[in-house]
This record gives C-alpha cells, structure tokens and sequence, in this order.
C-alpha cells in the first residue's frame, strides 16, 4: 500500500523518454492541442481503469469491461431518454459486477472464466438488442459527455480526473481501500483479521461494472453513437495500462497514480505511432508487445521481492 517512489520514477522516466522520441520523430506531436487528444483520447480506459485496479490488487481479475461498455452504448442509443437510458445503463453495468462477483465468492469459480463467459455473454446481448447495427446518437446535450469543454478542458477528461482523485483518496485514506490490499495479499489471512472478505470482492466487481457502464455511455456520446462491436479489446488495454503501471496480478500491489501513469503511456504510444503514420495492424502488435512487457515486469517484480 506503500507508494513506491522508485518505480513511480522509473515509469516516470520512461514517459519522459517516450515523449523525447515522439518529439523528436514528429513535429505535430508536442503541441497543447494534441496533449488534449491523448487525455480526450485515454478518458475511456482511464476511467475504466480505476476500478480495474480495485480488481487486481484485491486478486481478481474482469475481462468482461469491455463488452460492458458495448452494451452501455447500444443501451443509449435506443429509442428512449437519454436519462433514463444512461440509468439502464449504469443499472446493467452493476447487475454484471454481481454476477461476477457472485459467482467468484459465492461458487469459488476462477474470475478469469467467470469474467470470460460474462465478456461473451454480455457481449451477445449487445448484438441482440441493437440487432447487430449502430445507432447514431442525436442529442446534443448528450453530446456534452463526450465532446464538451469546461474553461477549455474537455469535460470527459475532467470527469477522468476526479476520479482518479477520489479512488486514490479511497485507495490509501479509507479501511475498505486498506482492506482491499490485504484481502489481495493473502485473503485467508484477512479473513482471519475479521475482514469480510466477499462482501470486498463482490463491490469491487460491481465498481468495475459500474465503471465500464460509465465509460461506455462516454464513449458512446463522444462517437454519437452506439455500436455491439465497440471496444473489442479495450479490456486488454486497460489490464495492460494497469499492470504497466505497476499493480501485480498476485494482487496486494498497485497504486492509482501508477495506474495513470500506465494509461497515459499507452494512449501517448498510440499517439504517436498514428501521427507516423503506422499501419493500424502495426499498432495492434505494439499494443500486444506492451501488454507482454507489462506482464513480464510484474512477474519480475514478482521474483525479486521472493529473493532473500
């Protein structure tokens, strides 16, 4: 729970060195305007992220996020309000972190199956609802999501940062963010401490639902539309961003600013890669060579502290 300065230096140093390079091979890449594409661009997975990183340090692990939030913009997309659609929702981003969470505490089944059948089956539902089309989205003030400024920030970006603020407020000042950590330590022996266990497990399921619910409504407003097919993937990114930022699969490791900085690695990579103009496919490879590193480092991590 301790906050790691060396590693948050060491991310911070390769931040510094990829934007060094990226300068240096692009002269439209160190600019405000494209500062803001990268924050506009990584809100999403930002805000998927910090509940996410709840997930991994208590010892789980959600793969189901990404349909999550395909289903949280088809939803939005109907033919209804738009208040009572992000509600929907919301509403159906909470039901899948129970069905997660209920079935990792209460049947013992393995989260990475458990959150692998719920990403097929959640993601089948967007297909059935929206019958396999995207809708567009007209409102404007929906719009505003997505899209708006608030004294020049973009409003998506500002809602990212609050809650970074308020999870890492959470994380390291409040008991249930403490008990988080031990249960991803060793829950056994929270268990015996009289922490309660699954009741932990099941709410960080379900603020990873809600927090991919939230994305997705966002996502939805900044594309002006809903589509089953969208952020095939995004799950893999926000895992990646995570783990980079150094959180350990084992859980009872990881911080939110780590976190952060993993998300604005890979959306300043991605950045960067599309204003050279590397082929999309080339940016899939590299998205996967982060996520292999990410997880090397964590099991390096890993053999290092078991060293005597």
């Amino acid at each position: 729970m301790r906050f790691d300065w060396q590693e948050a230096i060491g991310l911070l140093g390769i931040y510094v060195i990829l934007i060094v390079v990226l300068s240096i091979l692009s002269p439209y890449f160190l600019s405000v305007n494209n500062f803001l594409n990268i924050l506009v661009a990584v809100s999403t997975i930002g805000i998927m992220s910090v509940a996410t990183t709840m997930v991994i340090v208590s010892g789980g692990i959600d793969l189901s996020i990404g349909s999550v939030v395909a289903i949280a913009g088809v939803i939005v997309s109907l033919n209804i309000p738009i208040p009572l659609a992000i509600l929907v929702a919301l509403v159906i981003g909470v039901v899948v972190g129970c069905i997660n969470g209920f079935a990792v505490t209460r049947f013992n089944i393995n989260p990475l199956i458990t959150t692998l059948g719920m990403m097929s089956i959640v993601r089948g539902f967007a297909f059935v609802i929206s019958g396999g089309l995207s809708r567009d989205i007209f409102d404007e003030g929906f719009g505003f999501l997505g899209r708006g400024y608030v004294l020049g920030i973009p409003f998506q970006v500002i809602v990212m940062v609050v809650l970074f603020l308020l999870t890492a407020w959470v994380m390291r000042q409040t008991t249930f963010g403490r008990a988080i950590y031990a249960v991803g330590g060793n829950a056994q022996a929270a268990r015996l401490a009289g922490l309660p266990v699954r009741r932990l497990q099941m709410t960080v399921y379900i603020l990873s639902g809600l927090s991919a619910a939230l994305g997705g409504v966002f996502l939805a407003s900044q594309l002006s539309a809903g589509a089953p097919a969208a952020a095939t993937g995004i799950e893999l990114s926000v895992i990646a961003a995570v783990i980079l930022g150094g959180s350990s699969l084992n859980g009872g490791k990881g911080t939110i600013w780590g976190t952060l900085l993993g998300v604005l690695i890979l959306g300043t990579l991605n950045n960067g890669l599309t204003l050279l103009n590397v082929s999309s496919y080339y940016q899939d490879v590299a998205r996967g060579l982060v996520l292999l590193l990410a997880v090397g480092l964590d099991q390096l991590r890993l053999r290092l502290t078991k060293k005597p």
